[in-house]
């Protein structure tokens, strides 16, 4: 049994009002089965971007939801910015992750497309793997003459007619949908303010203009300094940092020189560990040769912590040992994927393997974090009832920051939930595909990651019980609810994998 997982990385044309930003992200996280993954935004660009996993339909619910938000907070006729754009929604495209193919995502695209067209009025084009024509492949075609541009060629022009929706365009703008490989958003700057510089690297190192293979990009000014700005549609294949040196020989023949680069979203461990190899001139080099890495894997089990846990003291309690068993079931996914890479039998694995790594250890460093911001938040809700009393404007102060610091609380280990589901969803992926001789390990991965949820979940509940705002707390427990709900569905799928792969009899998570 495999449950289909898909990844969705919409783009919005708003960076400067977090505000607005924060109330589409509170319309994919409202969405069942959806988990969260990263948002950021750029002012100059004003520009955001989200990126959540999840089933396909809920995965496509959150997305339309999103998108219906956006609809409503932005209008393109107000908003500007250095990025190319469309749309409020300017484009959402969804990776298949596991358990889905390509040509099934392209049906989840079809599907939002027509929604989104029929519910909200928005006129929809369908790109990449999805496109209804070759023309319309490159996000660059659609998104010629922007907003503004469109806006008149959509009525006249048979060639800018949308797959989706009407001919006209609202303050909403339009948005395209599709499906595509995982990509890195990546921009470098230069030390110079001759947007023009940049353009000229931007068309020699493009794909389209004779340049890198799986390499998009434009110049434009940010900040005052001329930028490069690209999507890198096939790290491995053309890697980052052969990307840098170009750009740093183009730029020298302007008389330019890079300053920085940053990275919007999410990148692969193994992106970054190849850049950092090939600059360094590494000879054999193995992430086990990584400080960190290495400390974290010797610690295992972390005496201090448990003696910590086991003195009398009220901190850490439950919540920190939730995330803490989160922690070590990231730590078994891990091991179960590295005992994977490498083995002739798994060769077909090799990537969802590295894939697996690289956000198993993210997420591990985020639950170790956990352990103390679980502790500092019950801290603060003590420290909270002990302020004064004695006028009515002290009660309310201490009222007030007493509901503040519960709220935290609860907050708390609710995130470490949702990140224990993902190392569920990861701990499925090694149980199904990876290492067999390590089968069970992946499974004891998959029982502490269960624990983490249920005992995160219990200290979400005790929080939420003090919580004056019944409609926070209404709120609260239906997102609780979901996430519990999601986790025994997986559960229950790692045990049929383990049952029906390990060849085992029974098996009790």
């Amino acid at each position: 049994m495999t449950t289909a997982l898909v990844e969705c990385v919409p783009n919005f044309s708003e960076g400067r009002r977090l505000d607005v930003v924060e109330k589409i992200v509170q319309a994919v996280q409202g969405v069942r089965g959806v988990v969260l993954l990263d948002y950021s935004s750029d002012a100059d660009h004003n520009r955001s971007v989200l990126t959540f996993v999840g089933p396909p339909q809920e995965v496509a619910d959150a997305a339309y939801a999103a998108i219906a938000k956006a609809a409503e907070l932005i209008d393109l006729d107000q908003q500007r910015g250095e990025h190319p754009r469309i749309g409020a929604t300017d484009v959402v495209p969804f990776i298949p992750i596991s358990g889905i193919t390509t040509a099934e995502c392209v049906e989840l695209a079809k599907g939002l497309g027509e929604r989104v067209a029929k519910d909200l009025n928005i006129p929809v084009y369908l790109y990449e793997k999805a496109a209804s024509a070759p023309e319309r492949e490159n996000l660059a075609n659609l998104r010629k003459g922007e907003y503004e541009g469109l806006k008149e060629e959509i009525k006249t022009n048979p060639a800018r007619q949308p797959d989706y929706g009407s001919s006209e365009l609202g303050t909403a703008g339009a948005t395209v949908i599709g499906v595509r490989d995982f990509l890195v958003a990546y921009n470098v700057y230069l030390d110079t303010d001759n947007v023009e510089v940049a353009k000229e690297i931007g068309r020699s190192i493009r794909h389209l203009s004779g340049g890198l293979r799986y390499v998009k990009a434009l110049g434009m000014e940010v900040e005052g300094k001329a930028q490069v700005s690209m999507n890198l549609t096939n790290y491995r294949k053309t890697p980052i940092f052969r990307v840098v040196e170009m750009i740093r020989r183009e730029a020298a023949r302007y008389g330019a020189n890079i300053t920085h680069s940053e990275l919007i979203g999410m990148i692969p461990q193994q992106a970054l560990f190849d850049a950092a190899v090939w600059y360094l001139q590494l000879d054999g080099f193995s992430e086990q040769q990584v400080l960190e890495y290495k400390i974290a894997q010797e610690q295992a089990v972390k005496t201090s912590f448990l003696d910590e846990l086991a003195d009398g003291a009220p901190t850490p309690g439950g919540g920190s040992a939730a995330a803490y068993a989160g922690a070590m079931a990231a730590g078994l996914v891990s091991m179960v994927a590295k005992l994977t890479l490498g083995k002739k039998k798994y060769a077909m694995h090799q990537d969802e393997m590295e894939d697996v790594i690289t956000r198993a250890e993210k997420i591990r460093g985020e639950l170790n974090a956990a352990v103390a911001q679980d502790a500092d938040a019950y801290n603060d809700v003590m420290a909270a009832y002990r302020m004064p009393r004695s006028s009515d404007e002290q009660k309310s102060a201490r009222d007030k920051a007493i509901e503040t610091a519960t709220l935290h609380a609860a907050e708390v280990p609710l995130s470490v939930m949702e990140k224990a589901i993902t190392i569920l969803l990861l701990a499925k992926k090694v149980v199904e595909k990876g290492n067999q001789n390590a089968i069970t390990d992946g499974g004891t991965a998959a029982a502490l990651a269960m624990s983490a949820v249920s005992g995160a979940g219990m200290n979400v509940r005790v929080n939420l019980s003090d919580l004056k705002d019944t409609h926070q707390v209404e709120a609260l427990v239906e997102r609780l609810r979901k996430l519990e709900e999601m986790a025994e569905e997986i559960k229950l799928e790692i045990k049929a994998i383990l049952t029906h792969r390990g060849n085992l009899a029974k098996v009790v998570l």
